[in-house]
């Protein structure tokens, strides 16, 4: 009887052809350990939007990303794992290792190759930093960290190091400097002290109106100062007009090659932003603010979380959820509907449009998106009058206007000058000159998107829509100097292998495009009618701003500078 019983139940894990049954499931299987440790990471009843937040986590935990507990993620979150390792390859920051490889070292220095930290011998440092040997630690080329003014730029672990040094990069890893260092800035108390949030508090107690805010910002002409410069007031007005809930999106993504005006501001006077993100929520009517900041600026994720508290504890901010969202290194989520799509956990792939983020934005509610430098300004337009900021413009250009400055001058950093300022102005008046030795041949007037302008152009003033007709924009105001030692043959190219590296890769014409203009333009010579077409063809046919303007580059060289070919 026993036997037979033994017989009937090997039976039945046996296949038809009589051979053994497999004993295990087929698939990557979930470690139980792994699987502990990410629950005791990211807690119970994990969030679908959260899914870029808890890869942080673990990377900040383990150094990097495992297939172990990427699949222990996926089980938890109920998602495919497909769907997490497409989003955690996405990103640069996120370090992934499958199983037979070895993980990366403890420590990793990136080191800015962009343009203005190319102008200051990044190069020349990589290669040095390559050759001296420092147990434990990577080097690893990176994109604009937002520290023009003080290149070249270092990052060890996530302590930027200005004007760094072979010397000073070492020191920093035997130090163990690898914390961010937070700036002397004016924080909760300092600024209640000098008037700050009498504002807002005004506006709550019912001593203006949401239509006198309005009124306010249309008459300043305030404009939103991320690039796109569209009429602040009329934005909010539009997003208002939908039906709620709606909700608010602050982009702190700048990274536009030679762009820090933000990091500047929210290093020195972050309440005036968070004031006018406060005010901005009143009026439109958002219920939630996501302020997503780039993983570059450690510092000011840190210094915000801190002071964001004080004015929920001090009962400023009862009327609006605010949720600080971190960025993995990707300069397309600077476009706004990528940044919409990376703060719901997902790639930063750009949407087609219409419809536009203020009618179907995060989560497809009408949404508010706005950057650092407009809300900074909402507070000083109503309290000064709107004339006091549109008056303060000159050559026919209305506003103030934040300009980063780097490249071949004295004294670069932000300049906060009047709109419509020429180069020859900004580089003679606020900049202290060339450097020594340096004589201006060229200018980036709106980072590496904005394209490139000779120096006989010094005379155009820096404003929205006036750069047009010369195929270039002011953008972010991110302005970039070279001189009669730079060959602008290398500035494209440098440009191009930007926009080829940060690619989403959703569109064709962007993702190939970039990438063999990119082999064409290192050649001796370039083949100039074929860079031509695939210029065109970004241009034309791109999803985003991305591709767009990747073409830029090429066609102001051929224009402007055929000499340097």
């Amino acid at each position: 009887m026993q036997a037979n019983t033994v017989e009937v139940m090997a039976s039945r894990f046996r296949n038809s052809d009589g051979r053994k049954a497999r004993s295990y499931t087929k698939g990557r299987q979930v470690d139980p350990s792994a699987r502990a440790e990410i629950r005791a990471l990211i807690g119970g009843s994990p969030s679908r939007d959260l899914l870029i937040e808890y890869l942080h986590l673990i990377q900040d935990r383990y150094g990097y990303l495992s297939s172990k507990n990427l699949a222990a993620l996926a089980d938890e979150m109920r998602l495919a794992q497909s769907e997490v390792y497409e989003v955690a390859t996405f990103y640069a920051h996120f370090d992934i290792v499958h199983e037979d490889e070895q993980p990366p070292p403890p420590l990793t220095i990136r080191v800015c190759d962009s343009i203005s930290c190319q102008l200051a011998n990044a190069e020349k440092l990589i290669h040095d930093l390559e050759k001296v040997s420092m147990e434990g630690v990577r080097i690893l080329r990176a994109p604009c960290m937002g520290r023009c003014a003080t290149a070249p730029v270092a990052e060890v672990g996530h302590n930027h190091v200005d004007h760094a040094t072979v010397q000073s990069l070492a020191e920093a890893v035997q130090g163990k400097h690898i914390h961010p260092i937070i700036p002397d800035y004016i924080d909760f108390d300092k600024y209640c002290a000098s008037g700050g949030y009498r504002l807002w508090k005004a506006c709550r107690d019912g001593k203006y109106s949401h239509e006198q805010i309005l009124d306010d910002l249309d008459a300043s002409q305030l404009k939103g100062l991320g690039g796109a410069g569209f009429p602040a007031g009329r934005k909010w007005r539009i997003v208002r007009g939908y039906e709620a809930p709606r909700l608010m999106a602050v982009n702190i993504d700048e990274g536009e090659p030679g762009t820090f005006k933000d990091r500047y501001y929210l290093e020195h006077d972050p309440h005036r932003f968070i004031e006018g993100m406060l005010i901005a929520a009143w009026v439109v009517g958002t219920e939630k603010s996501y302020v997503y900041i780039r993983d570059e600026y450690p510092a000011i994720i840190a210094l915000l979380k801190e002071e964001i508290l004080k004015v929920q504890s001090a009962g400023l901010a009862d009327h609006l959820e605010i949720e600080i969202r971190r960025g993995a290194g990707a300069y397309i989520c600077g476009e706004e509907s990528a940044m919409i799509e990376s703060i719901e956990g997902k790639r930063g792939l750009p949407r087609n449009r219409p419809p536009y983020v203020a009618e179907v934005g995060l989560f497809g509610r009408p949404t508010l998106e706005n950057n650092v430098e407009t809300l900074h300004w909402v507070r000083d337009i109503v309290e000064k009058g709107p004339r006091w900021f549109s008056d303060s413009g000159t050559n026919g250009c209305s506003g103030l206007r934040s300009y980063s400055v780097s490249g071949r001058v004295k004294n670069p950093g932000v300049k906060l000058v009047s709109a419509g300022i020429t180069i020859r102005e900004l580089i003679d008046e606020h900049c202290g000159g060339m450097l020594d030795g340096h004589e201006f041949k060229a200018y980036l007037p709106g980072g590496a998107s904005g394209g490139i302008l000779p120096a006989s152009l010094d005379n155009v003033p820096l404003d929205f829509g006036t750069l047009q007709e010369y195929g270039c924009f002011i953008g972010s105001a991110a302005i970039v100097i070279f001189s009669n030692q730079d060959n602008m043959k290398d500035v494209a190219l440098n440009l191009m292998r930007f926009f080829r590296d940060e690619s989403c890769g959703q569109c064709t014409p962007c993702r190939s495009g970039t990438e063999k203009a990119s082999r064409l333009m290192a050649k001796p010579e370039w083949d100039v009618e074929l860079l031509e077409d695939l210029s065109t063809v970004m241009t034309d046919a791109s999803i985003c701003g991305l591709g767009q303007a990747a073409g830029n580059p090429i066609n102001c060289v051929l224009k402007y500078f055929p000499e340097d070919l």
